[in-house]
């Protein structure tokens, strides 16, 4: 551990490498955790771990070539990925380590720069891993995760982490939690600025998890915890704490000058030995080594750096690669996919999802949605929103995919609409009908969520990562509470694939529209998303009617391409009268990425055309009916990003002469698709057309707190659309 360290700081001297020194017994500590969970029975572990110590590791635990390592500090990159890649203190790693218990596969994972939010995508991905291995005590796959002592503490996301560690949807049997505790973050080292308590490790106690202080200068004592945490872990199926009380030799970073800040802390630390030196002193005092072995032993570490091979002796060729990626590289948002299915496969499904044990008593409401769900089923009733939505689950359930879906209301929907899970009023026992599908369907957990954004849907990034197969997908209560989950969005789910290859087919449901409830209940705040869309990222759609949802769920998972899938999701669609689709819409058709005027206007009498999407187009639709204008057509837009330019453009063609477009939307100027998409509808209109905007005035709030004023801005809004 000392060894990689001063190579380093000789070879590249200046350059960032997050140092362990100080802290160089995490080295052995994590060898003896492998050793331990090897011989237990473990045969995946996942780490997740900020930049302190991270190349240490990389080269000295996970079996990273130093050559490979001395080339990222001169500067030279793969080209393999085509991405813009990432610092090499951000870079994950996989490889099999050998234990007297077998080969114990180890997966580092990639993380940006915020300290903690790694964490719940490790609980992720181990979650995905333990599923597919059907293994429910957690003793298969095992989660480490190490942190700092002022970020465990400061950020809120371990809090978050710690609280969904024995629920249902989110329990993996526990992780183990070590703490590089070197009393000093960046510059900070006065407790009384750092927190409140004792000590950093002190949040560990809201589970009642051991805690385990341990000084890193004595390497024995590392070890014996070590062994101890991992027994615990299996034993309890808890988390377990490692506080590795440290210190850190040099700045924050090399480039640093810690003394500046820290000038008694330093000067104690420049005249205290390494922790190598400590165990080498001591060993050499009890006759158990010579100081010539400790001379020679150091030498041959730094000469087998020189010859540039991996170092780790247990390190093995991968052979426990836990999923195939290999089907979904290189597949892109508009290839084929088969979306049909024959009308005799649906109505099966229609009457699967449709059927209730006669003893499971419904509570009145949600019997008069399945009453009317029969109907449905049997062609006699228009489909809705839920029933369409739980048939396209129903059919990947079928196809033997597994399907997981997290939210804090996502059992019964928070609007009332889906009852995937249906509560016995007499006795509180539930009944899924999506798990009566077939026999050998896939597996389904359906799970209301801890009341959590940030760490759950990081946590089903990590899964979506690991679990590539099947639809994994999060609701939001209101879609503007993702607000609490922006690094998840920014660092992983839009930037993932373009930093590190990491390809994800996560979907995010966000409840959006305008319905009159105020700044925090109304927009999803579709602008930041588009935004960040860039290389084809991520697909951002507005599905206006169930056979919509209907393919769109399908699609994300029968086409191979795996990337997040953004939903502007209704509210009052749900139940909306115009919002209806046949079964054979269902069964026949695929997902539009637009949809062309719906009414039998004259081309040649239309002299405006509006471009729209979501639930404003009904509005438009009905008012347009009522006014008995022939003159404005109305076209959905419902994939925003990757923009559909052909089909857009084929959904104009008989519009050609006209020379007035325009962009209708509900949110204010600056919010919403308008600046963002502005170019892509450009692109689409006649040369020389004008393209104009028909919506709230820019505002600083997403909404307004009125009813009357949201009412008026509505009405508004409409008639401009509409030339009224």
């Amino acid at each position: 551990a000392e060894g990689i360290e001063k190579y380093l700081g000789a070879k590249f001297p200046g350059a960032k490498r997050f140092s362990l020194e100080g802290g160089d017994a995490l080295v052995p500590m994590m060898r003896e955790i492998l050793y331990r969970a090897g011989d237990a029975g473990t045969k995946e572990v996942v780490i997740g771990m900020a930049h302190r110590g991270r190349l240490n590791l990389l080269v000295n635990v996970l079996g990273k070539k130093p050559s490979e390592l001395f080339d990222e500090f001169a500067g030279k990159h793969s080209d393999e990925l085509n991405g813009s890649g990432d610092v090499k203190y951000h870079q994950g790693f996989s490889s099999d380590f050998e234990t007297p218990g077998g080969n114990v596969h180890l997966a580092l994972a990639f993380n940006p720069s915020h300290l903690e939010i790694v964490n719940p995508v490790v609980i992720g991905s181990v979650r995905a891993r333990l599923d597919r291995r059907e293994c429910d005590t957690g003793l298969q796959v095992m989660p480490i995760t190490i942190h700092g002592d002022s970020a465990i503490t400061g950020q809120g996301i371990v809090q978050e982490t710690f609280n969904m560690s024995q629920t249902r949807g989110f329990k993996v049997g526990g992780s183990i939690r070590i703490v590089v505790n070197n009393q000093v973050g960046f510059t900070t080292n006065l407790m009384e600025d750092v927190r409140s308590t004792e000590y950093c490790t002190d949040i560990a106690k809201m589970v009642q998890a051991p805690i385990f202080h341990v000084n890193a200068d004595d390497p024995e004592a590392v070890a014996f915890v070590s062994q101890l945490a991992v027994d615990y872990r299996n034993e309890f199926k808890r988390d377990v704490v490692i506080d590795l009380v440290c210190y850190r030799r040099h700045g924050h970073n090399e480039a640093d000058e810690p003394s500046a800040t820290q000038p008694l802390m330093y000067a104690k630390i420049k005249k205290h030995p390494t922790p190598r030196k400590i165990y080498a002193d001591k060993l050499i005092a009890e006759n158990a080594i010579g100081s010539d072995e400790v001379t020679s032993m150091v030498n041959a570490y730094r000469d087998a750096l020189d010859e540039g091979d991996c170092v780790v002796k247990e390190w093995r060729p991968m052979t426990l690669h836990s999923v195939d990626w290999t089907p979904y590289i290189g597949a892109e948002w508009n290839d084929d996919y088969p979306a049909q299915m024959s009308m005799d496969r649906i109505k099966n499904l229609a009457d699967k999802i449709s059927y209730v044990p006669e003893s499971h008593k419904l509570q009145s409401r949600v019997a008069k949605i399945y009453k009317d769900r029969l109907s449905m089923a049997a062609g006699e009733k228009l489909l809705d929103w839920g029933f369409a939505e739980t048939l396209a689950y129903a059919s990947i359930l079928e196809d033997k995919k597994r399907i997981r879906i997290t939210g804090q209301d996502s059992g019964r929907g928070t609007f009332f609409h889906r009852h995937a899970v249906l509560h016995n009023q007499n006795d509180a026992t539930a009944y899924m009908p999506l798990r009566n599908i077939a026999d050998d369907q896939g597996p389904i957990d359906l799970i209301d969520s801890v009341l959590s954004e940030a760490s759950v849907l990081a946590f089903e990034y990590g899964y979506a990562t690991a679990e590539p197969g099947g639809l994994t997908l999060w609701e939001a209560q209101f879609g503007d509470f993702a607000n609490c989950a922006q690094v998840v969005i920014d660092q992983f789910l839009s930037s993932g694939e373009q930093k590190w290859g990491r390809l994800c087919g996560l979907t995010m449901l966000l409840p959006h529209g305008y319905e009159g409830q105020g700044p925090e209940h109304s927009s999803a705040r579709l602008e930041r998303f588009l935004q960040l869309c860039a290389n084809h990222n991520m697909q951002v759609c507005v599905p206006s009617t169930p056979a919509q949802v209907y393919h769109m769920l399908r699609r994300q998972v029968v086409r191979p391409m795996r990337r997040p899938l953004v939903v502007m999701s209704p509210k009052s669609l749900l139940r909306h009268p115009l919002a209806v689709s046949s079964l054979e819409e269902l069964a026949e058709g695929t997902f539009q990425n637009v949809i062309g005027e719906i009414d039998d206007l004259e081309p040649s009498k239309v002299d405006r055309v509006v471009f729209c999407s979501g639930k404003v187009y009904f509005e438009l639709l009905e008012r347009r009916r009522k006014e008995g204008k022939d003159n404005v057509a109305l076209i959905r837009v419902e994939q925003l990003y990757p923009f559909p330019h052909e089909e857009a453009a084929a959904m104009i063609a008989d519009y050609a002469h006209v020379k007035d477009f325009v962009w209708c939307q509900e949110e204010p100027q600056n919010q919403g698709a308008w600046y963002c998409s502005q170019h892509h509808f450009w692109s689409v209109v006649p040369a020389g057309a004008q393209l104009s905007y028909a919506g709230r005035e820019a505002s600083a709030a997403p909404a307004c707190g009125y009813p009357t004023l949201h009412a008026q801005q509505q009405e508004s809004l409409i008639s401009s659309a509409l030339k009224l």
